[in-house]
């Protein structure tokens, strides 16, 4: 009732107008985003203490492995390195000029190559970085295709087939097929380049990104582009071979679960196109779980390529964790440590935002 007439007061309050309700979902953005990052921050720093502690258990004396056992045999000269790298104070403080060293970027010097931890990431990250690209989008393309394709054509020889493909991708041993593809290949018919990123003698392109494929493209160096990409092909082969079949498998799940739900049956009802019905309703409604596997399976190929590396003189990072675990390079291997904890939870936070988008039943406010 109004209070000066004494009526029935009509008057409503407006709808909040799109801008508001796009400010509104804007600033629940901004706050998802507030909280995930200190959230990360609290994780990255557990994953500091974890490498640090994980690091230092292992069993060996990494000054012998440092400076070789005669040195290792002269006391003024051990005494001398462990004053160099710390290694003279008790573990808490260790920990505590690590974290002050990480604060200003600084992961330490490796007793390997006695360059800076973080100088030596920036050149073997690019190298991991473009094996795990290429894989990740084949396998992307090729998994979603074959998922996609197996769930339609469900129970037939087209499933089966597929299915069994997927099963073999997933369990031959990567390593099993990185020898196998490099001796059959290049050893035995020879139609593959050798190991390295380069054939000796080429020329590396000027370095932009330090992935060898697209700095010769930008630096317009065709023949360097297309050695470059024969030897990229079959260690991305090898990968992909895996990622290709978890991805089918887990891809056809997913459809075919949203295959069964009453909307698909609608939209065929309704005379949509089956590519209409696929793209517009099906893969969007499975894209979440298939965006998580995604993302857990290029993490994954970006920390664990270094069979793949070995086996191929690759000069990434899997070569470099092994290398500077194998001489007990205790910097080194925290660096690499702590990298692919970083990957992890950008992937993560990554997706997360990206749930929103694609679902709008997702909420990050």
């Amino acid at each position: 009732m109004s209070l000066h007439s004494g009526q029935p007061n009509t008057h409503q309050e407006p709808p909040p107008s799109p801008s508001g309700r796009g400010r509104r979902s804007y600033l629940g953005l901004l706050r998802y985003l507030g909280r995930r990052l200190i959230l990360t921050v609290i994780m990255l720093i557990g994953i500091t203490l974890v490498t640090f502690t994980l690091t230092n258990l292992v069993p060996g004396d990494p000054v012998a492995a440092a400076l070789g056992q005669r040195a290792a045999d002269d006391p003024a000269i051990v005494e001398r390195f462990r004053q160099e790298f710390g290694l003279d104070k008790p573990l808490p403080e260790q920990y505590i000029a690590y974290l002050g060293r990480l604060i200003h970027l600084d992961l330490g010097m490796s007793w390997q190559t006695r360059r800076p931890v973080a100088q030596d990431l920036e050149r073997a990250i690019p190298a991991t970085m473009e094996i795990a690209l290429t894989a990740i989008s084949m396998s992307v393309i090729i998994g979603l295709l074959f998922g996609a394709i197996a769930a339609h054509k469900r129970g037939r020889i087209t499933d089966q087939v597929l299915r069994l493909i997927s099963l073999l991708g997933m369990s031959v041993p990567t390593f099993w097929t990185a020898i196998l593809s490099f001796y059959l290949f290049y050893y035995r018919l020879g139609i593959a380049p050798g190991s390295g990123r380069l054939t000796p003698g080429t020329p590396a392109p000027p370095r932009v990104t330090g992935m060898y494929t697209l700095d010769a493209l930008l630096a317009g160096r065709w023949s360097t582009f297309v050695d470059a990409a024969a030897h990229l092909a079959l260690p991305s082969l090898v990968l992909t071979l895996f990622t290709v079949g978890l991805l089918t498998r887990f891809s056809r799940m997913s459809f075919l679960e949203v295959l069964d739900k009453d909307f698909i049956r609608a939209a065929h009802a309704k005379g949509l196109p089956n590519r209409t019905v696929f793209f517009r309703y099906t893969l969007r409604a499975a894209a979440i779980p298939i965006l998580t596997l995604i993302g857990l399976a290029f993490g994954s190929l970006l920390s664990g390529t270094v069979l793949v590396e070995s086996i191929f003189s690759w000069p990434g990072l899997g070569s470099y964790a092994y290398q500077s675990a194998s001489r007990l390079d205790l910097l080194a291997v925290m660096g690499v440590g702590l990298f692919v904890g970083v990957v992890y939870l950008t992937i993560n936070l990554v997706i997360d935002i990206l749930y929103g988008f694609i679902d709008p039943r997702v909420k990050v406010g």
